[in-house]
């Protein structure tokens, strides 16, 4: 596993820039604070030495110059936070070993070593220390206690400052990244929102000159493709209108035919034709676009009505479930999804049973169940192809046109809704209708 997926890299790319920026800014700013703690300390530490080395040899000489009786009153006013003199022979020890002191005891040495013999001792203990022993010039012993400091201490509010720091500088990595990479969210939802219809909102081309010639080349693909689309319905319009003269003209002469059995077959084929080229059209303005808007509609009657026409027309169809609430849908384009879907139902397995429900979430669930031959589970996603035949049991004798799923299937995606083929237990078919992003309405506004 590489170091990447071991430390969980998120996925999406804001994300990725954030951490990416933060760490880098945070591990520049904290080198940052050590070279310059580092210097200081160093600073520091220099300017104590040379302060040590004037303070304590103008304090031992007004000690050697003051009576005997008079030196240990001065003793505490001459103290100092990192050491104090004592009037005796003070504490045995080793050598200085540590760095600081060795400094401290050199810079000693270097201003008072010349007029007073002196000796250096670490003291045993948790922090660094050590003593100076010498001797005043009436025989007096000395000891100079030290205990080294590296630097001037930090200041209390100092932690708060870097806190703050680090929030200020991941608010800037956060909006920098969210500058940057949001151009590219609005991409992804103008693409996501170009459905079938081809109607998705333009995209802003202002911004860094980058990011507006993405947006100016993303709008014209949209029009390239809406125009390419809108000539290919054109191109089957017209092939549709030019073919309805011939064909009404060929079934006119069929009709005056003496051969009965020629003419039955004749009339089939021009029925298919004609059948063939309706459905043609239909496929290709789904593919342009619904002018259908949506409006809230009573979900329960229009299927019921549906379920209706079917019964009286004799055919085997059943509705089992009720959504029981308005809902805001394209009705006449759910009225053809789920008509195709019964009469393929019909075509096939001789019955048909529409189960519908809500969902979680504001959903809802449109089943339309048989029980024919069903599909190839390879086939599952085939058949929305338009003109896609199965050999085995779909085939051109049925009559149909393999435009029906492909019509389903577009309006649909128009509608923002899933349409899915599942084989069932026990054989048959179930082609199940996800509505999404529904809006409740009350009975109330329905009326």
């Amino acid at each position: 596993m590489s170091l990447i997926s071991s430390l969980h890299w998120p996925r999406t790319l804001f994300a990725r820039l954030t951490v990416i920026l933060f760490f880098g800014l945070a591990s520049a700013q904290a080198l940052s604070f050590w070279l310059t703690m580092t210097e200081r300390d160093q600073t520091m530490t220099n300017v104590m030495m040379g302060y040590i080395e004037r303070e304590v040899a103008s304090s031992v000489a007004l000690l050697d110059h003051l009576p005997a009786n008079e030196r240990a009153q001065w003793l505490p006013r001459l103290a100092r936070r990192s050491y104090e003199f004592m009037l005796g022979p003070g504490v045995s020890g080793g050598p200085v070993d540590a760095n600081l002191s060795a400094r401290v005891a050199r810079s000693i040495d270097e201003g008072i070593g010349t007029n007073y013999p002196l000796t250096v001792n670490a003291v045993p203990g948790d922090r660094e220390r050590l003593q100076v022993h010498l001797k005043l010039t009436d025989g007096t012993p000395l000891t100079i206690d030290m205990r080294p400091m590296s630097g001037a201490p930090l200041s209390r509010w100092l932690p708060l400052v870097l806190l703050l720091q680090l929030v200020v500088l991941l608010g800037c990595c956060w909006l920098a990244v969210r500058t940057a990479t949001r151009p590219l969210h609005d991409l992804a939802v103008a693409a996501d929102a170009l459905g079938p219809d081809l109607k998705a909102a333009r995209l802003s081309e202002s911004g860094p000159s980058e990011v507006a010639r993405a947006a100016r080349a993303f709008n014209a693909m949209q029009e390239r493709i809406a125009m390419y689309v809108t000539e290919r319905m054109q191109i089957l319009a017209a092939i549709s209108h030019d073919l309805q003269t011939p064909i009404t003209r060929m079934r006119l002469r069929v009709d005056m035919m003496d051969a009965e059995s020629e003419g039955i077959k004749l009339r089939q084929d021009l029925q298919e034709m004609e059948a063939l080229v309706k459905e043609g059209v239909t496929y290709a303005r789904t593919l342009h676009g619904a002018t259908e808007l949506p409006c809230r509609i009573d979900p329960d009657a229009l299927f019921d009505s549906l379920v209706c026409d079917y019964v009286d027309a004799g055919q085997a169809v059943s509705l089992q479930g009720r959504f029981g609430m308005p809902l805001m849908t394209r009705p006449q384009a759910l009225r053809r999804i789920v008509g195709n879907l019964v009469d393929n139902a019909l075509k096939f397995g001789g019955s048909a049973e529409i189960d519908v429900a809500m969902l979680p979430g504001g959903q809802a669930s449109v089943a339309v169940l048989d029980r024919g031959p069903g599909i190839p589970a390879d086939s599952l996603e085939d058949v929305f192809q338009p003109f896609y035949r199965l050999e085995a049991s779909r085939n051109r004798q049925t009559g149909g046109t393999g435009l029906g799923l492909a019509i389903a299937r577009q309006l649909a995606l128009a509608m923002d809704a899933t349409l899915e083929l599942h084989n069932r237990a026990g054989g048959g078919l179930e082609a199940r209708l996800t509505l999404r992003n529904l809006v409740m309405a009350s009975p109330a506004a329905v009326a």
